[in-house]
């Protein structure tokens, strides 16, 4: 057994009470370890945050629930079920999509057939096309989920199997060509290619930066559809931080982490972890002893911040070769009146998708005007996210990731700039919904920047995802598990492996602890969790 956690009941403490450090938290508490979790916000979530105000509820983060297999998997890890747990929906339509070069809606449908049917109407044979599409994409997703996905790379013998030997002329065009030119080459209406292109902001990228490997996220989306669990994304985390609790994890928030204590070491790595120091609201200072220390926080942060510099993996040279992802301007509104222009989910794309694209990442960074957005409107599902005869909207604009956007406030009370863009932001929504008088019917608002995710979450360059799923930042390429530096010392989340989102950020969390436990596996844990769930692989 690794070092974290060999013996019985070792002290780990959890920096970060985000999805990630709820999930291994509670994964390590079953397994009979004593585990602190230590969240400097009031609540757990970290980026899946929550806001009410004037009888409105918003989830202020994540909000597709894609991939049911993998958060099924958790919850059976943890001895119950999504069934269990959560009141999940189908959304159909999955999601609208408005194309601001004029021109109806489209809403896209729950399931194969009927999106295929949706890409005929728009181009002759991209139906067919989307199928044989979809058909590559399932098959991508299939081969992450067995060989990829549920690895830490700590050993690369698994992957030298005959499916993926065989696989590897294939997996190398996914991995060179892009997904907008795998998009290009399938359908030529530039309206589709969108449709297609999208999912690279759900990893944080953009569509000429991101692999055609990820187009198995239109396998997700198109194919199995997108789902809602009642009572927003906050249920979801309840969820986990109840089944964690009950494993007997402890959970304390308002204690910020400002210190990794360690020790010297005769061994390879210099030092070992002793534990960390934090801070409570009250501003006194503690100290947590630990045996083994996790990082759920921001990579950026904990290893420029928490650690000194002989002792960081990645020191803040390092950083500059790397591609933040983007930053965003929310906005959480509450409105008086019903608007049924807009689905669950809306996406309102530009007409130059390329500038608006290199406003966020290019060499000349800036906040895109006009710029794509997405709206989500829950109250359209959920009525107890709204008072009666009102809509919540959470409104996402990508900008660049540049804390100097500013940071946001209640009632227009944020940076002047910020807010000057929020309302540019909703003078272009109520164009694109042809509802005039939108901003007089605003009620509650609240704005929300790159500078609110640098104070408030540490992220890196005020990201409001992670770094950028780019070729140089996917699979093993991407941030370490473990520290080279400091034994004991370990991470998981978004800035990690496998990446951002929240089905990766559970992964993320099974693949540490199947890595403290030896287990080099490409596979997911046996359900329940437990000594037997281990698929002990050594070199």
């Amino acid at each position: 057994m690794h070092e974290a956690t060999a013996g019985a009941s070792r002290r780990v403490a959890v920096i970060g009470g985000g999805i990630s450090g709820l999930a291994v938290a509670g994964m390590l508490a079953r397994l009979g370890h004593e585990v602190t979790v230590l969240e400097q916000q009031d609540d757990v979530g970290g980026r899946a945050g929550r806001w009410s105000a004037a009888g409105f509820r918003f989830d202020t983060g994540p909000s597709w629930y894609l991939m049911p297999d993998v958060f099924d998997h958790w919850f059976a890890l943890m001895g119950s079920s999504a069934a269990a747990e959560l009141d999940l929906e189908r959304l159909d339509p999955g999601y609208r999509v408005y194309f601001r070069d004029g021109g109806p809606p489209a809403d896209v449908p729950a399931g194969r057939e009927r999106a295929m049917a949706l890409f005929e109407a728009y181009e002759p044979g991209a139906g067919a096309r989307l199928g044989r599409y979809l058909d590559s994409a399932a098959d991508a997703y299939r081969m992450a989920l067995a060989h990829f996905l549920y690895t830490s790379y700590a050993s690369f013998r698994p992957l030298l199997n005959r499916e993926v030997l065989a696989g590897l002329p294939r997996l190398a065009r996914l991995l060179t060509e892009s997904l907008q030119r795998r998009a290009a080459r399938t359908v030529t209406d530039r309206r589709l290619r969108q449709l297609l292109g999208y999912p690279a902001v759900f990893l944080a990228s953009a569509p000429d930066r991101t692999p055609s490997l990820y187009h198995l996220l239109s396998h997700l989306d198109l194919q199995d559809g997108v789902f809602y669990p009642r009572g927003g994304f906050a249920a979801l985390i309840d969820a986990v931080e109840r089944l964690s609790r009950q494993a007997g994890a402890r959970i304390r928030t308002g204690a910020t982490v400002t210190e990794i204590t360690t020790e010297p070491t005769g061994g390879r790595r210099r030092h070992r972890v002793t534990g960390v120091r934090y801070r409570t609201a009250d501003g006194v200072e503690h100290r947590l002893a630990a045996d083994a220390v996790i990082s759920a926080a921001d990579l950026h942060h904990t290893e420029t911040t928490l650690l000194p510099r002989a002792l960081q993996t990645l020191p803040e040279p390092s950083w500059r070769r790397r591609l933040p992802g983007p930053g965003a301007i929310l906005l959480l509104l509450g409105v008086r009146g019903e608007l049924p222009q807009l689905a669950h989910h809306t996406l309102v794309f530009t007409e130059d998708w390329d500038a608006n694209f290199a406003a966020i990442f290019g060499r000349d960074r800036h906040v895109p005007d006009p710029a794509s957005m997405y709206v989500s409107r829950t109250s359209a599902t959920d009525p107890t996210a709204a008072p009666p005869g009102h809509e919540n909207l959470f409104v996402l604009v990508p900008v660049p990731a540049d804390p100097g956007i500013g940071r946001g406030g209640i009632d227009g009370a944020g940076d002047p700039d910020l807010e000057a863009a929020a309302d540019r932001v909703i003078a272009q929504l109520a164009t694109d919904l042809d509802v005039p008088d939108l901003a007089e019917r605003i009620v509650v608002r609240r704005v929300i920047g790159p500078g609110d995710f640098a104070a408030d979450l540490n992220a890196w360059s005020g990201t409001s995802l992670g770094p950028a799923h780019t070729l140089r930042q996917s699979a093993f390429l991407r941030g370490p598990v473990v520290s080279s530096r400091v034994a004991g010392l370990s991470y998981c989340g978004s800035s990690t492996q496998p990446g951002v989102g929240l089905p990766m950020c559970l992964i993320s969390a099974e693949n540490l602890v199947k890595r403290l436990h030896g287990d080099v596996s490409t596979v997911p844990l046996r359900e329940p969790l437990g000594p037997g769930s281990f698929r002990v692989r050594r070199r």
